[in-house]
């Protein structure tokens, strides 16, 4: 069985550029329909400077709106006056700006575009926000390459309780399958959601809160050489099924350093991951390899040909809850400085071909992994740590089977007792052993709900603290 990253592999099968990733088949259905509240989003706090001959002004802010019904001829700084595409609001964004975005369906213009290209950057003081208006569930649907690319170096923008669909539910399996070995069919290997530094200037600075993100053959989100990233409550299923390229539901590829800083400077919290898989093989290898829910991949940035440096900034993985990708829950490969703490990972490894657990480390270092419940179907392994150094496993549970290959002297083998996990509730029955049993993490104070992190005596172990 071929491990990602293992043996004779010199790529990452999610090595692979948002513009040549996209697309899913539909030969079979794999739909769930998730209701939730949007919760709190998790945001950075900017620390003022000292002197204030430092502090720059902050610019007069304007907020263009967007309406399925509106017109691209009109001025788009009234409701009534909207702006029909994003696009049109992007193209004259500055910092401080926001593009309210009312009911609608926003397509790709071009075959091959995107819904938006935001190539546009905010300031430190004035970041430019793209969301939904209030009350309303806009919804982004393409076909093309992405459904929002970031590029061109665009840096301190956001985006907001938007819908993002991709095109999986025209194409049948079959389909799929005939261009296996097509890399230029945006209909099968379009990202919904992807930051890209690999083109020409890299982003950095950049939010995705409380999006929906599904249906795209390739990536659900991706970010490749960037940084200081904040990806918080998203819901991003049915993504990276038909692309030829191995993609993932949440992947960050060769994270670059803006900065000296070895703080936290990437944050994928509070995220709702589940039914992300490969259909198609990797075209690279002829395999199914990934297909995770969340990856974190060659932060090492030590790949033939690599321009940048290796990754420094720490990464917090929190209070996510991931379930029933086809390959793992959380994937780290060649990567370092990352904490994994307080996840909810449950029967990932749908793919038959990947069986390296619910959590998996894999040639990576300084990593911990505490206070996660990881449950895998039984007999399946329940993680990896696979040539990794100063690699922590401890205070997890591990349930449903024995297959254990890192663990510390405070895990435990046990039911987590799941409120009903067949319906995607994880929340904690009064009686589980996950509660009050997690060690105290200070940089972790929230759970999956937004609620305060500790309760009672102690921190309960997975995504949600019960009391």
């Amino acid at each position: 069985m071929m491990i990602h990253g293992l043996g004779f592999l010199s790529l990452s099968a999610s090595l692979v550029l948002p513009w040549a990733l996209t697309g899913l088949v539909q030969g079979q259905k794999i739909t769930e329909s998730l209701v939730k509240d949007v919760r709190q989003s998790f945001t950075e706090q900017e620390i003022p400077l000292p002197s204030r001959k430092l502090i720059s002004k902050v610019p007069t802010a304007t907020t263009y709106y967007v309406s399925g019904e509106g017109n691209d001829r009109n001025s788009g700084r009234t409701t009534s006056s909207a702006f029909r595409t994003i696009q049109r609001a992007a193209d004259l964004t500055n910092p401080g700006d926001t593009v309210l975005i009312m009911n609608g369906v926003y397509k790709n213009a071009h075959p091959t575009g995107s819904v938006v290209d935001i190539k546009r950057s905010g300031r430190s003081n004035a970041w430019i926000t793209y969301k939904a208006y209030p009350g309303h569930r806009p919804k982004l649907k393409h076909n093309g390459w992405h459904g929002i690319q970031i590029y061109n170096g665009a840096s301190y923008v956001e985006v907001n309780g938007l819908e993002v669909e991709g095109n999986n539910d025209n194409i049948s399996y079959g389909y799929a399958r005939s261009q296996r070995y097509n890399t230029s069919n945006p209909l099968t290997n379009g990202n919904c959601i992807s930051i890209d530094g690999s083109k020409n200037r890299r982003p950095h600075h950049i939010r995705i809160l409380n999006n929906k993100v599904h249906g795209c053959g390739g990536v659900g989100i991706v970010a490749i050489e960037s940084d200081y990233l904040t990806i918080d409550n998203n819901e991003v299923f049915n993504n990276a099924w038909y692309a030829v390229y191995g993609c993932s539901g949440i992947s960050l590829l060769n994270n670059w350093n803006s900065d000296n800083s070895q703080n936290y400077k990437i944050f994928v919290t509070r995220n709702k991951v589940y039914n992300n898989r490969m259909l198609i093989p990797w075209i690279t290898t002829g395999k199914i390899q990934d297909g995770n829910g969340i990856i974190i991949d060659r932060g090492m940035n030590k790949q033939k040909g690599s321009r940048i440096s290796a990754y420094r900034g720490r990464t917090l993985i929190a209070s996510n809850i991931t379930y029933k990708n086809g390959g793992g829950g959380i994937h780290v490969f060649q990567s370092e400085n990352i904490d994994i703490v307080h996840n909810t990972s449950y029967m990932n490894n749908q793919s038959p071909e990947i069986s390296y657990g619910q959590i998996s480390v894999n040639s990576s270092n300084n990593i911990n992994v505490l206070n996660n419940i990881l449950y895998s179907e039984r007999g399946k392994p329940i993680n990896m740590n696979a040539r990794g150094k100063n690699v922590r496993f401890d205070y997890n549970i591990n349930a449903n089977s024995s297959s254990i290959i890192a663990s510390g002297p405070h895990d435990m083998i046990a039911d987590p007792q799941f409120m009903n996990a067949s319906y995607g509730d994880f929340r904690l029955k009064s009686t589980s052993p996950a509660i009050n049993s997690g060690m105290k993490f200070n940089s972790v104070t929230t759970d999956f709900e937004g609620d305060s992190r500790i309760k009672g005596s102690g921190a309960d172990r997975g995504a949600y603290e019960i009391r």
